[in-house]
């Protein structure tokens, strides 16, 4: 059985889908992009920021749940331009414990919803 989960920590979902999906014990969420959920704007002073701003999105929902980034056990990030990445990387890289880390792939696309630079996804188990 699918639980949705929402909080109003993270942004309000912007089309017919929900922040993320509880079946059983794992955790799929939507893809996050920097809206601040407080103010419902775009969040776009750096990548860095951005990036950030993204990442706590996706905290504010693993928590919803009783969940943190050591739960994460996959990401998938989409990044409009790849000469990004090791900015994006290092601000990622933050919540996570190397050797621990989830699997994740990244993958430059050609656009993203409200023309953002980064979106991610994770799924997490309990």
């Amino acid at each position: 059985m699918k639980k949705i989960i929402y909080t109003e920590k993270a942004p309000a979902p912007i089309g017919p889908y929900n922040q993320a999906v509880l079946v059983g014990n794992t955790l799929y969420t939507s893809g996050q992009i920097a809206i601040n959920p407080s103010n419902g704007e775009l969040v776009l002073d750096s990548i860095e920021i951005e990036t950030e701003q993204v990442m706590q999105n996706l905290k504010a929902i693993l928590e919803e749940v009783g969940m943190s980034f050591e739960n994460v056990i996959k990401s998938t990030i989409f990044i409009s331009d790849m000469g990004n990445f090791a900015k994006i990387n290092g601000v990622y890289g933050q919540y996570f414990d190397e050797k621990t880390a989830p699997a994740r792939e990244t993958v430059q696309v050609a656009c993203l919803p409200k023309n953002v630079n980064i979106e991610i996804s994770v799924i997490a188990v309990q």
